[in-house]
């Protein structure tokens, strides 16, 4: 155990209550395959996927060989005017996976950066167009797009915007999505909500469409709560935005790469944005790496303003780094020769019959799914908000069971190599502690 006592000053931990943990310190020490290990020598089970993104579990051999041997052969190279065979490479086998004619990506090295560079590109490319005055952008309510300031401005959850003044100008939200009285535990997509996708029309007669450069949702909200779109939501946001010309984001930092049993959330949905953000799965947690994928038409725009120099004034230091693509490469490869996506589909069913088998049981409002995400609700403690639901985290570790909470919403959503008795397992556990709260 690592003396948390004498470094307690050294590290800030990001999303924590610091002063809480500091007297119940929580250490995970290694992983392998479904299981974290404590400090203590206990076993945990992954029921998150980390922070949705450990899609392979913990330690695949493949993935950390390469990242192996890329350390040794390239541990860094400048992506300013210089590029290394890997990171062409790995846009290419990203490419080849997502819907026709999105075909070019951008690398960062996170979904926040991812988000924040989507925006950016919107912005640049009305304007490379003639149309400079789209510079507003529309989020929804409840949504989650990292934590850059375009991240935080477009995104709507209140804890992660109030701190942190104005925000960006020229921002307007779609409202929420989710209705508990009208979608309470509904198997997959809600049949009610679609309507709301016409919120958007209102938000164009009040800005003009004209003003308005992008529109970004997540397919499905993951960190919020597992808000899974209404039938027929998606393909409205994108009859509304064509015939206005804006732009459609869909930000997939979580469901890209198998989550939902396909390749993206556009492949699920059947529903083409212009552009797709990308982290999480990418590399399998491995390595920090995120990305942009636009379409074909964003990227003429931008190739065709002059013959040379740069077209985007935009990066990082890290992008594309070499250890990120190998690691990339490597999850790609996996994926492929393992079915994983077809693998998540096929469990898909049994997942969502397992969260739903907790319908009836203390304190559950509601619950529901799509692909290997899941999301129970709980009925707030009365001392408030999210009191249940920390409770309910903490008595998860003690029960060997690593779950995500927020607020008073506990996602299930295993890593996709995971097998029946790891989701039984998440479920029961889960079942026993919720019986435990008061």
């Amino acid at each position: 155990m690592p003396n948390i006592e004498r470094n307690r000053a050294s590290y800030w931990m990001p999303f924590t209550g610091n002063r809480e943990f500091l007297k119940n310190p929580r250490i995970f020490a290694s992983a392998a395959g479904m299981f974290y290990q404590t400090a203590d020598g206990r076993e945990i089970l992954d029921a998150s996927s980390g922070l949705w993104c450990s899609t392979l579990g913990h330690g695949h051999p493949a993935v950390t060989e390469a990242i192996r041997v890329a350390a040794g052969k390239l541990d860094y190279a400048p992506a300013f005017q210089i590029g290394h065979p890997l990171a062409f490479e790995l846009a290419e086998r990203i490419a080849r996976i997502m819907p026709e004619g999105l075909e070019h990506v951008f690398f960062t090295n996170s979904g926040s950066e991812a988000v924040d560079t989507a925006l950016k590109i919107a912005l640049a490319f009305h304007r490379l167009r003639g149309q400079g005055g789209r510079t507003r952008l529309i989020g929804r309510v409840n949504g989650y797009h990292g934590v850059g300031f375009g991240g935080m401005s477009v995104g709507g959850m209140v804890k992660n915007r109030r701190t942190f003044g104005p925000l960006l100008a020229g921002i307007d939200h779609l409202p929420h999505t989710h209705n508990l009285e009208k979608n309470a535990f509904s198997r997959g997509q809600p049949a009610w909500g679609a309507h709301l996708a016409d919120e958007l029309e209102g938000l164009i007669a009040l800005h003009d469409a004209s003003t308005i450069a992008a529109v970004i949702v997540e397919p499905v909200a993951g960190s919020a709560g597992v808000f899974v779109p209404p039938q027929g939501y998606l393909q409205r946001l994108r009859e509304i935005s064509n015939r206005h010309g804006i732009l459609l984001i869909f930000d997939e930092v979580i469901t890209a790469f198998g989550r939902l049993g396909t390749a993206s959330a556009a492949e699920k949905f059947t529903v083409k944005p212009d552009i797709i953000t990308i982290a999480k799965g990418m590399t399998a947690g491995t390595v920090p790496m995120g990305g942009v994928v636009a379409n074909r038409e964003i990227y003429d725009t931008f190739m065709q303003q002059q013959e040379t120099g740069v077209e985007l004034f935009h990066g990082y230091t890290y992008s594309a780094h070499p250890l990120a693509c190998a690691a990339g490469m490597a999850v790609m490869q996996v994926y492929q020769e393992d079915g994983i996506f077809g693998r998540a589909a096929t469990l898909s069913p049994y997942l969502e019959d397992a969260v739903h088998s907790l319908r009836g049981a203390p304190h559950v409002v509601d619950v529901r799914n799509l692909g290997m995400m899941s999301g129970i609700e709980l009925a707030p403690h009365p001392d408030g908000a999210g009191v249940r639901g920390h409770e309910l985290f903490l008595r998860g570790l003690d029960a060997g069971v690593f779950y995500r909470v927020n607020g008073d919403i506990v996602a299930i959503a295993p890593p996709l190599v995971c097998e029946r008795t790891h989701i039984d397992l998440a479920v029961s556990k889960l079942r026993g502690i919720l019986a435990q709260l008061a």
